[in-house]
């Protein structure tokens, strides 16, 4: 499938189904109700891209909230993008022109989990910090041990920013 075929473009109630089937369809990411889906389709759809084929089919997704204790902070949820389009960019594409939405917002920090042996997730925020040129941290949120059980791996934050944009003057804001 040719990558300049797809829009992306903020999510609908349309995309709820779509949206379960996706994660289903990309393991291992956790598969969540669909009404949970709908929500992330609506409630979220600020801080969530939905990407759609020629053929009006959902082939990738991030959702995403502001953590109501910090408004100035995308935490990025999940990451789906269909078997058919991986290897082309489009998470990084997805994820970057979500950052680029939600900036002027007053959005200036980055924040995500990913369990250490998810090589792909980190491949992919490490290239979009870099991209964004801002600095990144990590640091254990959830223990393996304290919050899974021993059942899940740890779930490692990643926070970077903050995030500086070019307002439409060309003057630098961070």
């Amino acid at each position: 499938m040719c990558f300049s075929t797809v829009t992306l473009r903020a999510p609908t109630d349309a995309d709820g189904y779509s949206l379960h089937n996706l994660v289903a369809r990309c393991q291992p990411l956790d598969t969540n109700s669909v009404y949970c889906n709908l929500l992330q389709c609506t409630d979220f759809a600020d801080t969530a891209i939905a990407a759609e084929n020629s053929q009006g089919q959902l082939v990738g997704f991030i959702s995403g909230y502001r953590p109501p204790s910090r408004q100035d902070c995308i935490f990025i949820w999940q990451v789906a993008v269909d078997s058919s389009m991986r290897g082309q960019g489009l998470a990084l594409k997805m994820l970057l022109s979500l950052i680029e939405r939600v900036a002027p917002l007053g959005v200036r920090y980055i924040e995500t989990t990913i369990s250490p042996s998810n090589l792909p997730s980190q491949s992919l925020f490490l290239k979009a910090f870099k991209q964004l040129n801002i600095p990144h941290t990590t640091d254990t949120l959830f223990s393996s041990q304290k919050h899974f059980s021993g059942v899940h791996e740890d779930e490692v934050l990643y926070r970077a920013g903050p995030i500086i944009t070019q307002s439409k003057n060309n003057q630098v804001n961070s």
